[in-house]
């Protein structure tokens, strides 16, 4: 899934984008209004996490904008505290209402649960159980470990996308992690192994990736 996060702070922007891809979630940023609202026409987004005072478009504007014209789901960011506020923003079509400080692990949980996708996804024969961290094909717990989930929710989060080696060691392992990128394959070989061989595609020389056709 696609999510926009347009906040004029360059590391608010930094540490919501890197929670969010770190769960899987393909993310665009923007500075500004207008910017966020190019993004929104550009790039088939699922949902908008806008703060609220933004240079040359607020994101009360940009909200209206993409609930004019769309059905995504929007979630406004705020230093307001005024109940006034809330209700104005919900008004306006806002979806969810955040009130700065919080933490991002509890940003995140409510974006999935406005896109549905906190408890679990589907991909040809296997279940993936979010909150179980676990992975069942044909009703069968394939007893996957912690990496293997991560690994798989990854594909499918981003299926019809060509995931690299290095891109799926800072989503799935981290940023801060500094191994050898062949460790990768040794986990996609051991995930294949359970969810079947043909499920997730070798692109050599660029990385891996799940088909889109199972919609």
């Amino acid at each position: 899934m696609r999510i926009l996060i347009a906040d004029d702070e360059q590391d608010m922007q930094r540490i919501l984008a890197a929670y969010f891809r770190k769960e899987g979630y393909e993310v665009f940023t923007a500075g500004d209004g207008e910017e966020a609202l190019a993004v929104f026409y550009r790039e088939k987004i699922d949902l908008a996490i806008l703060d609220w005072m933004m240079p040359k478009q607020s994101g009360m504007d940009v909200c209206r904008e993409i609930k004019s014209r769309s059905d995504k789901k929007v979630m406004m960011l705020t230093a307001k505290s005024e109940e006034e506020d809330e209700l104005k923003a919900l008004s306006m079509g806002a979806d969810e209402y955040v009130r700065k400080p919080f933490h991002p692990k509890i940003l995140v949980l409510r974006a999935k649960k406005l896109l549905g996708d906190e408890k679990g996804l589907r991909y040809q024969s296997l279940r993936i159980d979010l909150a179980g961290s676990k992975i069942y094909k044909d009703g069968a717990d394939l007893q996957v470990t912690k990496t293997e989930f991560e690994l798989m929710c990854c594909f499918v989060r981003h299926k019809g996308h060509i995931l690299s080696r290095h891109q799926l060691l800072d989503l799935v392992w981290g940023l801060d992690y500094f191994g050898d990128e062949r460790t990768v394959d040794t986990h996609v070989r051991r995930l294949r192994e359970k969810v079947g061989e043909d499920l997730i595609r070798t692109h050599r020389g660029i990385g891996y990736s799940v088909e889109a056709d199972d919609e």
